[in-house]
């Protein structure tokens, strides 16, 4: 296994490439190109904040406001969590042919899939700052510090989740569609649309268990709530947590690899 992660270094450029050409595919023959990386996000914010503020008013409670950065500030990065999960565990069974006829390192395909989803979050990112802005949020250069800690956390949580669930997928194809349904669930288990001090007293349990929880309140404490980030001590933790994932992912990962040709 570990010379199998030191491989991946030297399969930088290749990861690159695939990147890339993801990134050129994913909107080749549309009007608006790239300029969907920033209309998605947008268009999926106004679905979310007409619903919960004109429709559902009541739901998210009465403290948070601007509840449009709220939500954006939790949406933004549930968008390439969810996308990254969904498209690593179909990205063997898609790339099959690459498997199936040369000699090519299959856990790439999962990494691909997070790498770029990550890519669209960060071509997002110039929205999340226009609305700092209008908001005049104050912003501490201590507490923005922490925001590419929290990325590489969410990185490292993605990757080890997409290398279990692609090799996972490969022999079990009812995930695909069981995964779907559980990222519904876990969204709504998430404090991303309401406050976390809306949850009961017996719901804090189940959201200290929850790791995306985590890292959407760590986001949050940076670019939304005022005071200083407080949530430090759980990142820290979650970030251990996440660099042991992606070692077992990886680790079953490598376990299976030499039947994936053959179930693809």
């Amino acid at each position: 296994m570990l010379a199998n992660l030191r491989e991946l270094v030297r399969y930088r450029g290749l990861i690159q490439t695939l990147v890339t050409r993801e990134l050129k595919a994913r909107y080749r023959g549309s009007v608006l190109g790239f300029f969907w990386s920033f209309v998605n996000p947008l268009l999926l914010l106004t679905v979310y904040t007409i619903v919960f503020s004109v429709v559902l008013p009541g739901f998210r409670g009465v403290e948070v406001e601007p509840y449009a950065l709220f939500l954006f500030c939790g949406l933004l990065p549930w968008t390439w969590f969810s996308s990254g999960l969904l498209e690593s565990a179909n990205s063997l069974i898609a790339g099959g042919n690459l498997i199936k006829k040369v000699v090519f390192p299959a856990e790439i395909l999962p990494i691909v899939a997070v790498l770029s989803n990550m890519f669209h979050f960060f071509f997002a990112l110039p929205i999340l700052g226009f609305f700092l802005l209008f908001y005049a949020r104050p912003l501490s250069l201590i507490e923005l510090a922490w925001f590419p800690v929290v990325v590489l956390v969410q990185l490292m949580l993605t990757l080890g989740l997409g290398l279990v669930l692609s090799a996972m997928t490969v022999h079990f194809r009812d995930l695909r569609d069981l995964l779907g349904n559980l990222l519904t669930l876990w969204f709504f288990s998430t404090p991303i649309i309401y406050p976390m001090v809306m949850v009961p007293a017996g719901g804090k349990f189940i959201m200290d268990l929850n790791p995306f929880a985590h890292l959407v309140i760590s986001y949050q404490e940076i670019l939304f709530y005022d005071g200083p980030f407080g949530h430090w001590r759980w990142l820290m933790a979650l970030a251990v947590a996440s660099v042991v994932l992606f070692l077992i992912g990886f680790a079953l990962f490598d376990r299976l690899r030499d039947s994936f040709a053959e179930e693809v």
